[in-house]
């Protein structure tokens, strides 16, 4: 019996990692959006799901910033010009930020499940364009948020 319900619980977990998302987010001198970005810059994903963020252009990192986090939530730090992979386990809203560019505007937010803490990293503060760039992207994950 012990067996059977092992069994079950691992078949369980390995399909629950097979459904994972992995999502690419691009580390950009230039992009869409202008110079100095994450490209996507806003990322919707599930608890469980991964960002592998790729330094496609050289000189940037990616790293969480510690007053746009949820409770409970590990912080990251990447290596400049290295890939980081972040599996992101906890519900809310997570502000990143290129450590070298981060007054710059180079930042994203990465909205894992529901946002229970939007009115938290909307309230953090920021140096030079990294503080529009973020008011822009919270008032996008709110719309997100919102929508069925």
């Amino acid at each position: 019996m012990f067996r059977t319900v092992l069994t079950g619980a691992l078949m369980a977990l390995a399909i629950a990692g097979a459904n994972a998302a992995e999502v690419e987010v691009k580390m950009l001198n230039k992009g869409a959006a202008g110079a100095m970005v994450f490209e996507p810059a806003l990322v919707k994903i599930a608890p469980g799901d991964t960002v592998k963020f790729v330094p496609t252009d050289k000189s940037h990192n990616a790293e969480s910033i510690a007053e746009m986090m949820p409770a409970g939530a590990e912080p990251f730090l990447g290596k400049m010009n290295e890939q980081v992979d972040v599996t992101f386990k906890e519900a809310g809203v997570y502000g990143i930020k290129c450590k070298p560019h981060y007054g710059m505007g180079m930042v994203a937010l990465i909205v894992v499940g529901e946002p229970t803490n939007l009115d938290a990293a909307a309230a953090a503060k920021h140096p030079g364009k990294a503080k529009q760039v973020f008011a822009d992207l919270v008032a996008k994950a709110n719309q997100v948020a919102k929508a069925p």
